[in-house]
């Protein structure tokens, strides 16, 4: 039965993208549906953007195992995010439409060079690709099938909607589905509250043996400072039709945020508590914990909660395989007309996803935090746009690539601390360079 679920979900999510393609000519109408999403569909496509597998299927999963720390490691993401909007959305907003940007590390040419952000580009692409893949392994656990089947089922339906309409098929998909989304985590809390339980366990604790306090700090230092320095999300900041619109979608995401990740933590706490009363299976495998409350529900029930997860899934990737593709498109190559090399990118970097994917890397929490830590080497050339005169083309390459190094090499070796390490490191090689080059100029 999923199956015919998905065939539907497939047919009607086609039949929106062949309606977005028309009236596509230029970049961007392709990746930035023109600039003229009303506030409603810019705070939805930025909520699914942002809510992916990671939440119904990670996050549910490490409340479960690890207590009500997961709670706050999550409200920490929400509570950056909507304080970052609400300051520099505006900032990107204007600067995007005065001059033209489409790519998110475009903002970096201007001050940093052209080689600072085709640097860029390609480190959002290594890190990016483990957080993207998380969104096919989720999805996959639920379909109940051969898993490399679904990986290919699911990379399909991402990969071609985002080829079919770009950014204006992308968007109006999220908005349908991140309404079905939040109706479903409201379902599943409703359905475990009469059939398992309802509350927070007494082994929920915070601090814990999983959540020390350092262990809080390193998971929450990327996730904060997400909203700028992952492109897929900081690339909607350009999207929305006017500065109305642009105040509407930070407001109605907040909201939005606020209520699924009490949802979805809720459910993960519940289920522990289901556990401990001898009402739910013990589940050691915390990215398993989903799949086993679906194997509990009436079948059409799981069926619609799983196709919300799926759905969660495919918007978040197909958003990043989008914008990944301007990146490569207008950053690396510098090809600010073509739109069929932004086609071609889309179907390449899926492939990639199919491949990293069917190699079951890890968790899913961890795999999306590692790619937000790599990411932090972005935040201190973001912020030097806004706030710091200082700072050029050795500033840009030398802050990005020390961060880069610090975060792949620490995370090799299971440090910790890796992203606070990343983030040090980072802000100290943007202020020593810094300085040293403006004084060198002047």
């Amino acid at each position: 039965m999923i199956l015919w679920a998905v065939a539907i979900y497939m047919v009607v999510g086609t039949l929106i993208a062949l309606y977005a393609k028309r009236g596509i000519k230029t970049q961007e109408d392709y990746f930035l549906a023109n600039r003229r999403l009303g506030g409603i569909v810019s705070a939805l496509t930025y909520a699914s953007t942002t809510y992916s597998a990671f939440m119904m299927v990670g996050l549910v999963g490490l409340a479960y195992a690890t207590g009500v720390g997961s709670a706050g490691f999550e409200l920490m993401y929400l509570v950056g995010t909507v304080f970052l909007l609400s300051y520099y959305a505006p900032k990107f907003w204007s600067m995007g439409k005065e001059k033209g940007y489409v790519s998110p590390v475009e903002v970096f040419e201007d001050r940093y060079g052209k080689f600072v952000s085709t640097l860029s580009s390609i480190f959002a692409l290594i890190a990016l690709i483990p957080y993207t893949s998380i969104q096919i392994m989720g999805s996959a656990y639920l379909l109940g099938i051969d898993y490399t089947l679904a990986v290919l089922i699911v990379a399909f339906v991402i990969a071609f909607w985002a080829f079919l309409g770009g950014m204006k098929s992308v968007a109006i998909t999220d908005a349908v589905q991140g309404v079905f989304m939040l109706l479903m985590a409201i379902v599943a809390v409703i359905w475990t509250a009469k059939n398992v339980a309802f509350g927070i366990p007494d082994s929920a604790v915070f601090p814990n043996e999983f959540w020390t306090p350092l262990r809080f700090a390193s998971l929450t230092l990327p996730w904060f400072f997400f909203a700028l320095t992952n492109p897929q999300v900081s690339q909607r900041m350009f999207v929305p039709k006017d500065d109305k619109a642009l105040k509407r979608m930070v407001i109605l995401f907040a909201i939005f945020g606020l209520i699924y990740t009490a949802l979805v933590t809720i459910l993960g706490l519940s289920l522990r508590l289901g556990t401990d009363l001898g009402r739910f299976p013990l589940v050691s495998y915390r990215d398993r914990v989903t799949p086993t409350l679906l194997s509990m529900m009436p079948e059409y029930l799981a069926i619609a909660v799983a196709l919300s997860i799926i759905m969660a899934s495919v918007t978040t990737a197909n958003s990043i395989v989008l914008t990944l593709s301007s990146m490569l498109l207008r950053d690396v190559l510098k090809d600010r007309e073509r739109i069929v090399l932004g086609k071609v990118f889309v179907v390449v970097l899926t492939v990639v996803l199919i491949f990293f994917a069917l190699q079951r890397p890890g968790y899913i929490v961890e795999l999306a935090v590692l790619s937000s830590t790599i990411l932090l080497c972005q935040l201190p050339l973001i912020l030097g746009v806004f706030h710091f005169k200082f700072g050029g083309r050795v500033t840009g390459l030398s802050t990005l690539t020390a961060g880069f190094v610090t975060a792949v090499v620490l995370s090799l070796l299971r440090v910790p601390w890796t992203s606070i390490a990343v983030f040090f490191v980072s802000f100290a090689v943007f202020f020593g360079v810094g300085l040293i080059e403006r004084s060198k100029t002047t």
